[in-house]
C-alpha cells in the first residue's frame, strides 16, 4: 500500500479522471488551475513526490508524459512494481506505427500514400493502443499541450465522448479539436483563443470522426 497525503491522493484521482475521460494525463498548469496552485511548479511539486512514491512514473520527452503505476482494480488498491510483473520479451515491448503526414482529399486517412514513415513505439505510453501517428500542423491545440509537428497518437473511432481530443474530416480537411456535441450539431473545439469553434450542423459538412487521441510524442532537440 502506497501512504499518500489527501493532496496527492486527489491529484492521483485528477489524473485518473483526465485520462478515462479524455485519454491524456492532465497539464502542469491544468492540475494547478483545478486545485487552485499558485503556480504550474507547485503541480510539479506534487507529481515529483507522487514519482518519488512509485505512483506514476514521468516520461521524459514527451508531452503530458505521466503514466499511472498505481491503479484501482476490484475495489482494492495495488501497487505493480517489476517484481510482481511478467515482463514481455522485449521485442514484444514495442510495436510499429504508421505516421501519417498529409491526408488527400477524398481517400481513407491510413491509405498507403499517406504513410510517410514507420515508428517503433514503446506501448505503456499511451493511455489505448493507438492505430497510427498524425504530425500535427498549426497551434490550434497550443494549450492541451499539442503543438505544431508533435507526433499524435489515435485510435480509431467512429464515436466520442464530449470533452474528448479527436481527429475529425470535416469536408477535405483531417483536424485535431476537442469533441462536444450541441443538440443536434457537433462542435469542435480549439484549445487556443486564437482559433474559433468549428460548429458542424447536420447536413452542412462531410463529417467523420477519424479517431481519438490517446498519446503523444515529441522530438526534443
Amino acid at each position: 500500500m502506497i501512504k499518500l497525503t489527501a493532496r496527492q491522493e486527489q491529484i492521483l484521482a485528477l489524473i485518473r479522471d483526465a485520462i478515462n475521460n479524455t485519454g491524456f494525463p492532465p497539464t502542469r498548469a491544468e492540475i494547478a488551475q483545478e486545485l487552485g496552485f499558485r503556480s504550474a511548479n507547485a503541480a510539479e511539486e506534487h507529481l515529483q513526490a507522487l514519482a518519488r512514491k512509485g505512483a506514476i512514473e514521468i516520461s521524459p520527452g514527451t508531452s503530458r508524459g505521466i503514466r499511472l503505476l498505481d491503479r484501482p482494480e476490484d475495489g482494492i488498491r495495488k501497487r505493480f512494481a517489476p517484481s510482481q510483473m511478467m515482463l514481455p520479451h522485449p521485442e514484444l515491448m514495442q510495436f510499429s506505427l504508421p505516421l501519417i503526414g498529409r491526408v488527400a482529399a477524398g481517400s481513407p486517412i491510413l491509405a498507403e500514400e499517406h504513410i510517410s514513415a514507420n515508428y517503433q513505439v514503446d506501448p505503456s505510453l499511451f493511455s489505448a493502443k493507438p492505430d497510427y501517428l498524425l504530425k500535427v500542423r498549426g497551434m490550434s491545440m497550443r494549450d492541451a499541450g499539442i503543438l505544431d509537428g508533435d507526433l499524435l497518437a489515435v485510435k480509431k473511432a467512429d464515436s466520442a465522448k464530449d470533452g474528448q481530443i479527436v481527429v475529425a474530416r470535416l469536408d477535405d480537411e483531417v483536424t485535431v479539436k476537442r469533441f462536444r456535441r450541441a443538440g443536434n450539431a457537433i462542435e469542435l473545439l480549439p484549445e487556443n483563443p486564437e482559433f474559433k469553434t468549428i460548429r458542424v450542423e447536420p447536413g452542412q459538412h462531410e463529417f467523420a470522426l477519424e479517431g481519438l487521441a490517446v498519446g503523444l510524442l515529441r522530438a526534443w532537440g
